[in-house]
């Protein structure tokens, strides 16, 4: 029987742990979770063992494990404040329904929150350092007290969990253990059937990996489950977790940011549009309106994020009933010489009072940003590089006189308002 000690407070790395961690991985059968976590709670790490738990979409087949071998076991809950109140809810959900005694939540620095995030938003921008606040700092001092701790990770996940083993030494020779490593999502369906285990809230609406609300959305089908988590980023992990050979995940890198939106550059979550995109499947595109027209009833079906595409000649009038179902409207402006966009616009949100977000694509220039800002537009993709240095060093000029107001407060130039009627 392969052992390994339970380590100190203080580690050292010992080149012979890595050989009792490869000798340990093949002790068990692929799908023997129960005893790959048993035997680390009683032989290998006894007492000296935690549960790190996101109680997300998964995580019941986890905790019902904890529960045949320990539900004293220290669970630990990130509670990040920005989780979804469904996965709140869920918590006391399986906490009654598996006896669980030890569920321990961790909270985030409110000195660090009150220094780096004070205003809750610092995710939009840069997720990395949300996720180090939220999640990695409050997390280590808690993981440094214990030898090893239990994760719910998978290899099917993603690519990059795709050689996951069940025990893994990280880099100050600590151990982390995988005991779902080889379950496959049907796998993982299966247990839950098998156990009457409860659903997370969110599951049967598409979200299959489960984190933060602000950086969590559904997901298709044939997409990773956790293509859902940080759309628009280059990034698959929090931070607290390592990868088999002991390195911690890779420092996130964003797409390259184009869209210019709430006085700065951001990852876009939305793709373009082909025609290979199934109706039915759509997410996070936005739909050229004669496209959307000819498939109204499949695209309405589906629940994800979907955008609108309204080009030159196309008439926004035409899907006014459905303007509520797009979270962005992309209004395209092919040259710069084109201006019914500005129209599109402005119907948009005077007539129709369309809330979300409106977005400039196409020849997008600095002179014609003030223009499109004040016809409603507040969001803009710019591949300009002038445009680009110029939105982000804050030079843009601004209209102070105009002949064709917008909205109901502008005034324009050479009336009189105070012969102006009333109503």
């Amino acid at each position: 029987m392969a052992q390994v000690s339970a380590l100190p407070r203080q580690h050292q790395h010992d080149p012979l742990r890595e050989l009792g961690i490869v000798a340990l991985n093949g002790m068990f059968d692929e799908m023997d979770a129960l005893g790959v976590l048993q035997h680390a709670a009683t032989q290998i790490l006894p007492g000296d063992m935690a549960i790190v738990s996101s109680f997300g979409a998964d995580s019941a087949v986890l905790l019902h494990l904890v529960s045949e071998v320990d539900k004293n076991m220290p669970i630990y809950f990130l509670e990040t404040g920005k989780h979804f109140t469904e996965t709140l809810a869920y918590v006391e959900t399986l906490k009654q329904r598996l006896g669980l005694t030890n569920v321990i939540p961790i909270y985030p620095s409110s000195e660090d929150l009150a220094r780096f995030d004070p205003d809750g938003t610092l995710w939009e921008t840069d997720p990395d350092s949300c996720c180090h606040i939220r999640k990695t700092e409050p997390l280590e001092p808690i993981t440094e007290q214990f030898g090893g701790w239990v994760t719910g990770r998978k290899r099917y996940q993603t690519a990059e969990r795709g050689v996951l083993p069940h025990f893994e030494l990280t880099s100050d020779d600590r151990i982390k253990i995988n005991p779902l490593a080889y379950f496959s999502d049907a796998d993982v369906a299966a247990y839950k059937a098998e156990h009457d285990l409860p659903e997370h809230p969110l599951y049967a609406h598409g979200y299959k990996s489960i984190g933060c609300a602000p950086c969590t959305s559904a997901v298709g089908e044939g997409e990773d489950p956790r293509a859902g988590r940080w759309r628009g980023f280059n990034k698959r992990e929090c931070g607290i977790h390592f990868d088999f050979n002991g390195a911690i995940a890779s420092p996130m890198q964003a797409n390259k940011r184009t869209i210019f939106k709430d006085g700065t550059f951001k990852p876009d979550p939305f793709k373009e549009w082909t025609d290979e995109t199934d109706p039915a499947a759509a997410r996070y595109v936005h739909i050229p309106l004669t496209v959307f027209v000819e498939h109204r009833e499949a695209f309405l079906k589906t629940q994800h994020p979907l955008g609108l595409l309204v080009s030159p000649g196309e008439r926004i009038e035409d899907v006014e009933a459905d303007l509520d179902r797009f979270s962005s409207i992309a209004v395209n402006f092919p040259a710069f010489t084109d201006g019914r966009g500005y129209s599109t616009a402005r119907l948009s949100r005077e007539r129709y009072k369309f809330a979300g977000e409106i977005r400039a694509v196409g020849d997008v220039l600095a002179d014609q940003i003030p223009l499109m800002r004040r016809c409603g537009i507040d969001s803009f993709v710019v591949t300009h590089e002038p445009t680009r240095k110029a939105l982000s060093e804050g030079r843009l000029a601004e209209v102070d006189i105009f002949y064709q107001p917008t909205g109901a407060a502008e005034i324009p130039v050479g009336t009189r308002p105070y012969l102006r009627r009333a109503g």
